[in-house]
């Protein structure tokens, strides 16, 4: 149990990946108000994968999640998920945000069977998948309730239930839990991993959280200040483990002591761009 160093974009990998950026870069603006974002990744994820994005405020993290949404548009290289091109967004991709984004004249059930209802479904049939995934989250009891009636971390298990329900290929969670008080975030830490169990799912986590990081993931990807790109890699074996208390233990301490010291230089680089900009 730990964590290893490893190389997220060789050749193999990308041949059974079920998620593959080559070569993105962004850049905004022209002239003297170019900000490049971005430098050239490279990024393989396998088929029921969790693999956690780091890095300092403003290296790009959410950059390249919103080209793997589809949201935005690289300047250099492409984003594929099994084997197509992404240009644009779609249902095979699920996002989840800082906030839940509910419809707030909406019930909890009319939330979660909106998205399934605007791929075709019947009222019926939107309805019975909405349960499910309600139930899943842990909220059937308060399906008839409105978003305001909810707590905000309610409020983010319905975000998460939404995105869900149109049954994606990836979920892409852009720090879903950071506006919550941490009692809050580690209680749907485990919520979120059990989850990812059951399902199966392939997800792209983006985070600020060495913690949080360390405990969801299959791979831990570190980013450098900007212009983002990966400064290291590494598989992790605590996403694995039954046990909620993993994160005191001596080998999680030790994994984050490893993070933090590649991250303090790129943190520190960060803080100077700010004061120069």
């Amino acid at each position: 149990m730990g964590i290893e160093s490893v190389a997220l974009a060789t050749p193999s990998r990308r041949a059974g990946a079920k998620l593959v950026v080559e070569g993105v870069s962004k850049r905004f603006g022209g002239g003297e108000d170019v900000v490049q974002a971005l430098q050239p990744i490279d990024l393989a994820v396998g088929a029921g994968e969790f693999v956690t994005i780091v890095g300092p405020s403003g290296c790009g993290k959410s950059t390249l999640l919103n080209i793997v949404a589809g949201f935005e548009t690289p300047t250099t290289g492409r984003a594929v998920l099994d084997g197509r091109l992404i240009g644009a967004p779609g249902p095979e991709r699920g996002v989840v945000f800082q906030q839940g984004a509910l419809f707030t004249w909406m019930s909890v059930m009319d939330n979660v069977a909106f998205g399934p209802r605007a791929l075709g479904k019947s009222v019926t049939e939107a309805r019975e998948i909405a349960g499910k995934y309600i139930e899943l989250v842990g909220l059937t009891a308060f399906a008839k309730r409105y978003p305001y009636e909810l707590s905000g971390g309610m409020q983010q298990r319905v975000g998460i239930a939404r995105a869900l329900a149109n049954e994606p290929e990836v979920l892409l969670m852009d720090e879903p839990f950071a506006a919550l008080d941490q009692q809050t975030r580690e209680l749907l830490q485990e919520e979120i991993r059990a989850i990812w169990r059951r399902t199966a799912k392939t997800i792209l986590w983006i985070t600020h959280s060495i913690e949080e990081a360390l405990f969801l993931a299959t791979h831990v990807v570190v980013m450098t200040a900007r212009p983002g790109r990966i400064k290291a890699a590494f598989a992790c074996g605590f996403s694995r483990e039954a046990d909620p208390l993993v994160a005191t233990t001596p080998a999680f301490a030790e994994a984050k002591r490893t993070i933090v010291a590649l991250l303090r230089r790129e943190s520190l680089e960060a803080q100077r761009q700010e004061a120069v900009n």
